[in-house]
């Protein structure tokens, strides 16, 4: 079966998993990911952060628009220790972590997003303790799209791709390039809480049989308001984002699940944050950060004689200039991480084999001390049982805090800091499976975690700020999810359980902004019907029994959110598609993050064609 995309970049993309003779044949692209149903959002042009929104091991807890901001959690993690990979490098935010999806680029140009834990979360990647959601490059193909939408609260949208790959060769590699262009303007589904975003990229590529290059540039700049936009005191708050990403990145695949994978890049983030977007005109607002980030990394897998070794390397400068972020001891920092874990396998019977991985991370800073973590992996591969994977491994993880959390004043303002807050580490014991069972694929995973000195936001009675205070937590869990596919419905299905015990180490704590804001059950249900004669229909289902927070004072901590698209391709019109979508279905008041209200129930329309 192939995949298919049917390019709207107004609210609809569409699933694999069905035959290419279901649908109109278009060009073959990269779909988001196969495991949400709407992938592209209702109120503004897709982002990468946007195929996570009903990912079933990812918790998105959004302020406005997901794609206005959105911390990303995995497995009851906060929004500070999930990582973010792009090809080989780590891209972070080394202000605070709610900037760490910021990546201006098109999705078009990239593969499905993988959710990365466990031993693979603590070698493949740096300063990210809990998981990571890892991008790839695509290939680029002959193919392109535009699309225009429309829809409540003012919204408006127009978007355009196209790639083109040369049969000219350069040096034995097939020259390609793709450029892509997103606007979108929004009143906002409650009053102030309005968007104005833009997205420009464009990428050169160098493809052989079994490599890939890509150099690649993108700039990305958002405007958007909400009211307790980060602090619950009623005040209608803005943020000024402007994003740059320059990127080079390189891949070859040596055959036998050997390969190796390098790439650089350079970051710049500008944030023009108002706590009070009424005041006088030409004030100075006081949150104006813009940091720098040049980092580079190599990594793979080997194979020498009957061992394999697995590595990584990486390593990051940033530079942060601040208005306000000025109490800490340092606003400049490098960081570094190395990873060696050997592997070895041995066969069984029936083609069935034994897999060990076993070996260390080494983290390291000019501030903030190094550490050694293990990472054991052992696995039971078997290629014709039901049941494809088994495994039980232990991995240890560490990282830095951000210069918001060190660099903001421990005595005053809107958010207290603390200078002295240390390394960060996580210990992560778990077993699971994946394979196929009466036509559904899945895979299900049952966790313990130890997180110290992880540096959590609070809240405690009686003062208007909120403190960054180190935590220990326990945190115990299962999730899984499962996919299976029909001549007319493909289905699905995730759930994750969890439970936590924490200790502020003193600290006095009234509430948790992050640590404690978790689902202790989350049900994700993604459901895409062919109904025929063009027409598709696709919803997205989240239910939820959040722990309580004093600080959730609308909502409750029960809650069912929906995304619901129909999309029509009628088939004289080849590559043409209309769409209707609804977010937010049934117009819950529930805060994915406390008191930050829920965006309303909204309606969008939208028109593309794909060549």
């Amino acid at each position: 079966m192939k995949t298919l995309l049917v390019f709207s970049l107004v609210g609809a993309a569409p699933l694999a998993g069905f035959a290419q003779s279901a649908i109109v044949s278009l060009p073959e692209v990269t779909v988001y990911s196969p495991r949400v149903a709407n992938q592209s959002p209702v109120g503004t042009f897709a982002m990468p952060v946007s195929a996570l929104r009903y990912e079933p091991r990812v918790d998105l807890q959004a302020r406005n628009l997901a794609e206005a901001q959105a911390d990303v959690t995995i497995r009851g993690g906060i929004f500070e220790n999930t990582g973010f990979r792009l090809g080989a490098v780590s891209l972070l935010d080394p202000q605070t972590g709610h900037y760490l999806a910021e990546m201006p680029v098109a999705p078009a140009m990239l593969g499905a997003p993988e959710i990365l834990t466990g031993a693979d979360q603590a070698t493949g990647t740096i300063n990210s303790t809990v998981g990571a959601v890892d991008y790839g490059w695509r290939p680029v193909r002959t193919a392109g799209a535009a699309s225009i939408g429309a829809g409540q609260y003012g919204l408006q949208r127009e978007e355009f791709y196209q790639g083109y790959a040369s049969d000219q060769q350069l040096g034995g590699q097939r020259v390609a390039a793709d450029v892509a262009w997103a606007h979108s303007q929004s009143d906002g589904s409650v009053p102030f809480g309005d968007s104005n975003f833009d997205r420009v990229n464009g990428r050169v590529q160098f493809a052989g049989k079994s490599s890939q290059t890509d150099l690649f540039a993108g700039y990305q700049a958002k405007f958007f308001g909400w009211p307790n936009l980060y602090t619950p005191f009623n005040f209608d708050e803005t943020e000024n984002l402007e994003t740059l990403l320059l990127a080079l990145n390189h891949r070859t695949d040596l055959g036998g699940g050997d390969f190796f994978e390098g790439g650089l890049y350079n970051r710049r983030n500008k944030d023009d944050y108002a706590f009070n977007r009424f005041a006088p005109v030409g004030a100075v607002h006081p949150f104006q950060h813009t940091t720098w980030e040049t980092g580079g990394a190599i990594g793979g897998r080997a194979t020498v004689g009957e061992f394999a070794l697995n590595y990584h390397g990486e390593v990051m400068t940033d530079d942060l200039h601040s208005t306000s972020l000025t109490f800490g001891t340092f606003h400049q920092r490098t960081i570094s991480k190395l990873a060696l874990i050997p592997e070895k396998a041995w066969s069984l019977a029936a083609g069935d084999r034994v897999r060990v991985k076993a070996g260390l991370t080494y983290d390291d800073s000019n501030h903030g001390g190094s550490a050694v973590s293990p990472v054991v992996e052992l696995a039971r591969e078997q290629d014709s049982a039901p049941v494809r994977r088994i495994y039980v491994s232990y991995a240890e993880s560490s990282q830095l805090p951000s210069y918001t959390a060190l660099n903001s004043s421990p005595t005053s303002g809107l958010f207290r800091g603390n200078p002295n807050l240390g390394r960060e580490t996580s210990r992560n014991l778990e077993a699971g499976a994946s394979g196929l069972l009466a036509g559904w694929t899945g895979q299900a995973a049952l966790f313990y975690r130890r997180d110290d000195a992880l540096v959590d936001w609070t809240f405690q009675r009686g003062v208007t700020a909120r403190t960054a205070n180190a935590v220990d937590v326990d945190t115990t869990g299962f999730e899984a999810f499962a996919r299976r596919s029909w001549t007319a419905i493909d289905l699905v299905l995730g759930y994750t359980a969890l439970t936590k015990d924490a200790d502020y180490r003193g600290a006095a704590v009234d509430a948790s902004f992050y640590a404690l804001n978790y689902a202790r059950q989350r049900f994700t249900a993604a459901i895409t019907a062919r109904l025929g004669h063009g027409f598709e229909l696709r919803m997205d289902n989240v239910a939820r029994l959040q722990a309580d927070n004093l600080l959730r004072i609308v909502g409750g901590n029960q809650a069912v959110t929906s995304s619901l698209g129909l999309a029509f391709r009628p088939a004289e019109w080849r590559g043409f598609e209309l769409t209707a979508q609804a977010d937010n279905l049934w117009n819950s008041s529930f805060q994915e993050v406390p008191s930050v209200p829920a965006a309303r129930r909204q309606l969008s329309f939208g028109a593309s064609y794909v060549w």
